[in-house]
């Protein structure tokens, strides 16, 4: 019998993973490794190697340090749901003219899914991950908390958890920093784990051209998208591109031509293959509406309630005015925010506590 039960750890090969399951194995829980097979590279069309948490080297570092550590571990395959659900929504949403976080879509809809039913499979109170944050809890409810290592921090990519996902996931590493986790592999004796780069890739976009990938795809999609035209914030036309899903809020560099000056992409209309181009102020916004919204601190988002809005992972934030709407809500910013993207997570925070999330609809 274990001292604190039987935790099912999701490793994908890397440090982080790795170090969680040797902590919580250190610390008494009965562990399970778990891998999952998300993607494989040549489904994607791209020729550069294959790495990261789906590559045959990272499920084999993963079960290597299983049979050292001497616990269970197993591989399973979810390609088919990663697929239907993640990459068929990043296809849409890019065609839809908006711009998608797929990491927090597979992590709210897919991973979690995925653990929980292996979990009580096989009989595992807990599941465990390498993000860094820390659950906390405030009259009975769960909620994501901001980790120790503010550059490491993960908790903006988490807001959309349930409470049954973190009344039973534990993240271990949200005490620590990177460095210090570096240092306990090393001292674990994984000297080569401790020196292991990271990937910020999205693992089905290893190349990190996602044009590439939309036109691999999309059947005929450059022949559908041809033609679009580039105009002002007045409607003016001020050139041609190549297609409204290949450019992205904010985007300056690959415009396709010279302008005289620096331009920006500020808005992208799919019904008309319209890009609209500003300067750079114009880009600013002071307010903006979120749908999808999951409430994780309070039973749900408080109205005129302020807190720090994050709309894009490792951003400071800005202190902003919440109003709970209908299926909706409406955040007013106090200081103008550049480069709102709908597509895009926005999360509010109340000091170091997530309070929910949503995705952005639209810029006000």
């Amino acid at each position: 019998m274990s001292k604190h039960g039987r935790v099912l750890v999701a490793m994908s090969g890397g440090i982080d993973s790795t170090v969680t399951a040797m902590m919580l194995h250190e610390q008494g829980y009965e562990v399970v490794g778990i891998t999952m097979k998300t993607w494989d590279y040549a489904s994607s069309g791209s020729s550069k190697k294959e790495t990261g948490c789906c590559s045959l080297d990272s499920i084999n570092d993963a079960r290597q340090v299983a049979v050292e550590m001497g616990f269970h571990h197993f591989i399973i395959d979810i390609r088919e749901d990663f697929g239907d659900f993640v990459i068929d929504n990043f296809v849409d949403e890019y065609m839809a003219g908006r711009t998608p976080n797929p990491c927090v879509l597979c992590n709210t809809h897919i991973k979690w899914s995925s653990l929980l039913k292996r979990a009580d499979a096989m009989d595992c109170e807990f599941i465990a991950t390498g993000h860094y944050a820390i659950v906390n809890d405030l009259d009975g409810r769960k909620f994501v908390s901001k980790a120790k290592d503010d550059h490491k921090d993960q908790s903006y990519v988490l807001w959309g958890l349930s409470q049954e996902c973190l009344s039973r996931s534990r993240f271990p590493l949200g005490p620590y920093t990177k460095p210090e986790v570096r240092k306990m592999a090393l001292d674990y004796g994984y000297e080569e784990l401790s020196k292991k780069a990271e990937s910020y890739e999205i693992c089905f976009v290893p190349d990190n051209d996602y044009r590439g990938f939309l036109k691999r795809r999309v059947e005929n999609l450059e022949e559908k998208v041809s033609g679009g035209l580039f105009v002002n914030k007045h409607g003016e036309i001020i050139g041609k591109h190549k297609g409204y899903p290949f450019y992205t809020i904010g985007q300056r560099k690959g415009l396709g031509q010279a302008f005289g000056k620096p331009m920006y992409v500020t808005k992208i209309n799919a019904e008309s293959n319209t890009v609209v181009l500003g300067e750079v102020e114009d880009l600013l916004k002071n307010g903006m509406e979120v749908y999808k919204v999951n409430s994780m601190k309070y039973s749900e988002i408080p109205h005129n309630f302020e807190a720090v809005t994050q709309v894009r992972y490792n951003s400071s934030g800005t202190l902003s005015k919440i109003s709970n709407l209908e299926g909706k809500v409406s955040v007013e910013f106090y200081a103008d925010v550049r480069g709102v993207a709908p597509g895009q997570s926005a999360v509010f925070y109340e000091g170091n506590d997530v309070v929910g999330g949503g995705i952005i609809y639209k810029s006000l």
